[in-house]
């Protein structure tokens, strides 16, 4: 019982009924349907693989960029129309490629920043076969497409966020973190005032090697590794909302998968930013032409896709920036 009312006091603290019943009603917007219809276009063979420098990738990011002009959502500042430009050198070659970058500006505290990320490439094409990458990262992609219209719902119903909101997709995730590397080495906003990133990598799918039965999970990988705050945030969160079970088994600090150094979060922990990574596992399909959009549970995805919203909803409009308590 002490527990329990532990528990239901953080969750006051940390989101009003208010803020909950507000942030419910655009966080439903995120539907099954909208993300597969999103996800069959983004994961169709017409994007080849979305590889880095291709055609394919830029495909991709034209996409992205439309998504966002077409629903009023703006480009950052220091972008050309959404993309932030970038020579990377892969394998020795240098190849020209671009992250896409939105943002909603916040309506009283808009110099502090909650980067979303998800990485926008893939594989490609090899020996003649397309990897389509359905859950790595169109899962992701296509989640932070939709969290972004629900922010952007939120703005033209006079509810929009305190805080900024920077919807970055990057490229060279594959290559080795290049695009998102690129972005904190040069980053649009300062990194200073950046209080947190929630990266969505691969969202669309469950663990085989999962031994708990409970479908409705999600790994959640980084949120107490820099700040306790962001952790509870995270927890009540989920909690108040869509009560996924939170599985913290690849946050282990000798997690021998090393997941916490392998996603787009990483170089934003590097500058000592709050992060949580949002991670389904792998699965067979992982890297190969059979990651396709037909094996996505896109009821996960959906719930999934809420949960970031939500814990972004709370992040960008409590009253205090979370503190960075932990190195």
């Amino acid at each position: 019982m002490r527990k329990l009312i532990f528990s239901l006091a953080l969750l006051t603290a940390v989101m009003s009924q208010a803020q909950i019943e507000d942030a419910k009603e655009f966080g439903n917007s995120i539907e099954e349907q909208d993300l597969k219809e999103l996800l069959y276009v983004y994961a169709s063979d017409y994007f080849q693989g979305r590889e880095t420098g291709t055609l394919g990738q830029k495909r991709a990011v034209t996409f992205l960029r439309e998504f966002y002009q077409n629903r009023g959502i703006a480009a950052a500042n220091g972008t050309e129309d959404y993309f932030q430009p970038m020579e990377l050198s892969i394998k020795g070659n240098p190849v020209q490629t671009e992250n896409v970058v939105a943002i909603i500006e916040g309506s009283t505290l808009p110099e502090e920043y909650i980067v979303i990320s998800s990485h926008l490439d893939h594989e490609g094409v090899k020996n003649g076969e397309i990897y389509n990458g359905a859950d790595d990262d169109g899962s992701g992609s296509v989640a932070l497409l939709e969290v972004a219209e629900a922010f952007q719902e939120a703005v033209k119903a006079g509810k929009g966020p305190k805080r900024s909101i920077i919807f970055l997709h990057v490229s060279g995730e594959e290559k080795g973190l290049l695009g998102s590397r690129y972005y904190t080495d040069n980053p649009l906003y300062p990194l200073a005032n950046t209080i947190a990133n929630l990266n969505i990598d691969m969202v669309g799918r469950t663990d085989p090697k999962r031994e708990n039965e409970n479908d409705n999970y999600i790994y959640l990988i980084g949120s107490d590794r820099l700040s306790t705050e962001l952790h509870e945030v995270s927890e009540a969160a989920n909690k108040a909302t869509v009560n996924l079970e939170l599985d913290y088994t690849y946050n282990a600090e000798d997690d021998p998968n090393r997941f916490y150094f392998r996603s787009d979060h990483y170089n934003f922990a590097k500058n000592n930013i709050p992060v949580i990574f949002y991670f389904n596992g792998t699965h067979a399909d992982y890297h190969k032409p059979t990651d396709t959009v037909e094996k996505i549970r896109y009821d996960l995805l959906a719930q999934r896709s809420q949960l970031v919203f939500y814990t972004a909803w709370e992040l960008a409009n409590r009253e205090e920036r979370i503190v960075v308590d932990k190195k």
